[in-house]
């Protein structure tokens, strides 16, 4: 894919609209967090920080600039990149299926994974998504490190394998998609089941997997409506809170 192939003023847009919502769904508070798209082999659209930087809820497009995967490029008027970009570089360039990825802090994650409460398909109907992503299994990285080298990074590649979400322990998670939206909201289901099983555990209770056939009855409604439709009602959520 070469730069020129693609619309890069449309998924700066996308690209913000991620980072607003990743703010509005508490994923990701203040200034903390970030979204990149590949461009190409070689270039990114990421969210970099600016002179005016003031978070994620406040996100334009003009905050979202075109680097290379060294972190050169387009960082004229005081832009910087995220400290943590090579979290996302070094996905990139071993994963080539992905096309996107964010990275955000989320308490009830963070919170779960250190209670001892792991990412479980323990909810059915309620997110079918976050079902089928959850029985696939929700990695683990054990370092609370800020990843800023390719080193780090390449132990967080490591951790995560070939699956679309990794849980940062003592930090934040990692996930990937076809889209910004797509990412985000595989990050939402993750963060909706680590709440779910804190909420349980509160109770008293313990988190319990669905059983087999129950998992198995539950259908792929596909992207149009997992993707799409739920995209569109994140967005509505945002001008409905402006």
């Amino acid at each position: 894919m070469g730069t020129t192939t693609m619309d890069l003023e449309a998924v700066r847009h996308d690209i913000a609209d991620a980072c607003r919502v990743m703010a509005a769904r508490g994923l990701a508070d203040g200034v903390l967090g970030h979204v990149s798209v590949r461009v190409d082999s070689e270039h990114l659209l990421v969210r970099c920080r600016g002179p005016r930087e003031r978070g994620l809820a406040f996100t334009e497009p003009a905050d979202v600039r075109l680097v290379n995967l060294d972190g050169e490029g387009d960082l004229d008027g005081g832009y910087s990149v995220p400290n943590e970009l090579p979290l996302h570089t070094e996905v990139l360039r071993s994963r080539p299926e992905v096309r996107s990825v964010v990275h955000a802090h989320p308490f009830a994650v963070v919170a779960a994974d250190l209670a001892g409460l792991a990412i479980r398909p323990m909810l059915g109907a309620y997110d079918i998504p976050g079902a089928h992503l959850a029985a696939g299994g929700v990695p683990v990285h054990p370092r609370a490190v800020l990843v800023r080298d390719r080193r780090l990074a390449a132990e967080m590649v490591t951790s995560m394998g070939d699956r679309p979400v990794v849980v940062l322990r003592g930090h934040g998670l990692t996930s990937t998609g076809d889209s910004p939206a797509h990412a985000v909201l595989r990050a939402i289901s993750v963060d909706t089941l680590a709440r779910m099983a804190l909420a349980v555990a509160n109770a008293g209770g313990t988190p319990v997997d669905l059983p087999d056939a129950d998992l198995a009855e539950l259908p792929d409604l596909g992207s149009g409506f997992t993707e799409s439709t739920a995209w569109r009602h994140e967005l509505a959520r945002l001008s409905g809170a402006e």
